[in-house]
């Protein structure tokens, strides 16, 4: 097979696995197309995260992620920018103590969060046993406590600094688009230092569609002046995904996110990243 002997020499050449400060090698894979089934019998590299969780990084051949070239970036942010359980955890929890309601456990709100703040609640009302009418105390009360507590029990993912740091030095633009609702989204990245990277921030209230319909990002490629096929969407879910294939948007997808609970790497995307910084973000923009 002489195409597999041309490809080695890339896979060998890899530069070597970075560091993690605290959940072992983050370790980056390469697979160029058609060699899959020659790799088949390799370990596939995983890095544990304290959490007991494994996230991997798949990263497409440098002359397939060039077919796009990148003039702007869209990111999600619950799940990939930023890990907001934690916050979902706590504040949900004071909203049930307070409608006299079971808590909703963790692995509840991991499998929930996603689809917006108005799904969440009514998703964890259901689960509790409460009924529909009890929604807009519930979101007057979520409301409350989530201005509270925006952000106190949430953290920014490793390598997401030094990721929005790079793009901004190259001058690409960047906008955040996600169904929580605006004020929530722009208070959080201002708290954990993210929000003047952004040109633009859209919530899940900005648009008349929220992800998974293509719709918010076709309106913030709009407002960037960028075409989509051009405007790399890059998430932690089915949502954005979904949403941006639909688009025509290229597609980046992080494993350390949420995504409903559901293993991320069998979305189909140009990468699956266990760190937003394994990526080569600077060839794909040259």
């Amino acid at each position: 097979m002489p195409w597999l002997c041309r490809m080695l020499p890339a896979i060998v050449q890899s530069p070597a696995p970075r560091e993690s400060s605290s959940s072992g090698p983050s370790i980056r894979t390469f697979t160029p197309p058609g060699l899959s089934s020659a790799v088949q019998g390799l370990d596939d590299p995983l890095i544990k995260l304290a959490s007991g969780r494994s996230l991997r990084s798949r990263l497409m051949p440098p002359t397939q992620t060039m077919r796009s070239t990148m003039q702007a970036l869209l990111f999600d942010l619950d799940g990939t920018l930023v890990d907001t359980l934690g916050d979902f955890v706590v504040v949900l929890g004071h909203v049930h103590d307070r409608l006299s309601l079971p808590r909703p456990s963790r692995e509840f709100l991991l499998h929930t969060i996603g689809r917006g703040s108005e799904h969440l609640i009514r998703t964890c009302l259901a689960h509790a046993g409460a009924g529909p009418e009890r929604f807009d105390e519930a979101w007057a009360l979520y409301q409350q406590e989530y201005t509270a507590r925006n952000g106190d029990h949430a953290e920014v993912y490793p390598g997401v600094r030094e990721t929005l740091a790079l793009l901004r030095a190259r001058g690409l633009p960047l906008a955040c688009v996600t169904n929580k609702p605006g004020p929530f989204a722009t208070e959080l990245l201002r708290r954990k230092g993210l929000l003047d990277a952004f040109a633009h921030v859209f919530g899940g209230e900005a648009f008349a569609r929220r992800k998974p319909d293509p719709m918010p990002l076709l309106e913030t490629c709009r407002a960037l002046g960028t075409a989509p096929a051009e405007t790399w969407m890059v998430g932690d879910s089915r949502n954005d995904a979904e949403a941006a294939h639909a688009a025509g948007c290229p597609l980046v997808l992080v494993t350390y996110g949420y995504n409903h609970g559901e293993d991320i790497l069998h979305v189909p995307a140009r990468a699956h990243l266990a760190r937003l910084d394994d990526f080569n973000w600077s060839a794909s923009a040259s």
